[in-house]
């Protein structure tokens, strides 16, 4: 049975990603672990920094969100007979990612790129380009379809 880690940011790209991960899993008889990593937000300075119980509603309120959203991917995988995981975590994307596909003992990470270009690469960098250059097992990268710079 393979494993596939499918992290998702629920953008654009996601129903693509789920789709093919659902796909991926029935043709190879395997499993799947759903992943969204909220990313804390990035205080600059003390002087306008929020309240730390606000930071944390919102967290709450983004990773609650979050859990919902997996546990309805899980659901279109339990519909076609596939077993899925649903997991959310806190912290950088790449970071997490890459523990939890050791963890899972992931075959596969499938994941979504969204073509930003490479400027915004460049000046942001690119969650699919960090896992490329760590990651340990096969990866499947799925693009936006748009085009972009």
């Amino acid at each position: 049975m393979k494993t596939f880690l499918v992290p998702v940011d629920f953008s654009p790209v996601t129903e693509d990603v789920i789709g093919n991960a659902i796909a991926f899993a029935r043709a190879f008889g395997g499993k799947a672990t759903l992943l969204h990593v909220v990313q804390p937000p990035v205080v600059a300075t003390t002087e306008y920094a929020l309240p730390v119980e606000i930071i944390q509603e919102a967290l709450d309120v983004t990773e609650k969100s979050a859990r919902e959203k997996l546990d309805r991917y899980a659901a279109m995988f339990r519909e076609a007979g596939l077993q899925a995981e649903p997991k959310v975590l806190i912290g950088p994307p790449v970071r997490h990612i890459l523990e939890e596909a050791g963890r899972c003992q992931a075959d596969y990470i499938i994941i979504g790129s969204h073509g930003h270009g490479r400027l915004y690469d460049f000046l942001v960098g690119s969650t699919a380009s960090g896992i490329i250059k760590r990651a340990r097992c096969g990866i499947v990268i799925l693009p936006t379809g748009e085009k972009n710079g």
